[in-house]
């Protein structure tokens, strides 16, 4: 596991090295970039705090806004179902009552027939109307209890879509609150992202936001605290410090990649 994260961090090494020639011939001092870079850093850190003040908010507003779509989608589709299965009960309802009225019809001939052979052949007759009739209601029954089983999924349904609806508008007015209250002092340090980033070298910008959205907690530049890197705790060697210090390169940690500057920046 320790190889993979050196051969990563040594990538970055490599990558900033480069970019540490290239801007040598630039007006900027290197200590100059790596200056503004932390103050990038802590710009972007600060905007983070202010995202984090909004929690999982912004999460639960959208999973709620998907469970409503999702409910919605649900009730269509049960009351689709619903009106398919009145249907087929009406449409039973009308095949049992034809059969019976066939019974009926058959049974009045019968006391007409004028031999054994006619009465036999009604009496078959007789029997598969009733079979049909019987069996007909029995679809109905199974309709019947489908149809109430629909029903009750619907009125939950509708009741989830309910509550759904007043959590969510809970949840926005929450978020619309928090993001009204933060929203200057959020226009302000973007406005501020964007100055320091129109100082810095595209390339070096580039690679910064690649080490920041590596790093779990979105630190890219940290300073070297108790003789160890201020984003993963190891120990940085005392003449590795002293070129650190110098601010003479860009210096990454081998271990996690970051950016590490000295730490009188943070004055």
């Amino acid at each position: 596991m320790t190889k993979k994260t050196t051969k990563k961090a040594g990538t970055e090494a490599g990558s900033f090295t480069a970019l540490q020639k290239a801007e040598q011939e630039g007006t900027l001092t290197m200590e100059d970039k790596l200056r503004l870079l932390f103050q990038l850093q802590a710009t972007d850190s600060q905007i983070d705090k202010i995202h984090l003040l909004r929690g999982e908010l912004p999460l639960e507003v959208q999973d709620l806004e998907d469970d409503i779509k999702g409910l919605g989608t649900r009730m269509e589709n049960l009351q689709k179902e619903i009106r398919d299965i009145e249907k087929d009960i009406a449409f039973r309802r009308i095949d049992a009552d034809n059969a019976r009225n066939m019974v009926l019809k058959y049974e009045g001939q019968q006391a007409n027939v004028k031999n054994s052979r006619e009465f036999d052949s009604l009496s078959k007759e007789i029997e598969n109307q009733k079979l049909d009739a019987e069996l007909a209601e029995k679809y109905i029954r199974e309709f019947s209890t489908l149809l109430k089983d629909r029903k009750e999924a619907l009125e939950h349904a509708k009741e989830a879509y309910e509550e759904r609806l007043k959590d969510l508008e809970v949840k926005k007015k929450e978020l619309d609150s928090i993001i009204s209250e933060t929203a200057k002092e959020e226009e302000v340090l973007l406005r501020k992202v964007e100055q320091i980033q129109s100082q810095i070298d595209a390339r070096v910008l580039s690679a910064y936001h690649k080490v920041r959205n590596n790093a779990r907690n979105g630190l890219a530049v940290v300073t070297v605290k108790r003789d160890a890197c201020g984003g993963c705790f190891n120990k940085i060697p005392p003449q590795r410090q002293l070129d650190i210090k110098m601010s003479k390169k860009i210096i990454v940690c081998e271990y996690c990649g970051r950016i590490l500057v000295d730490p009188a920046f943070e004055e």
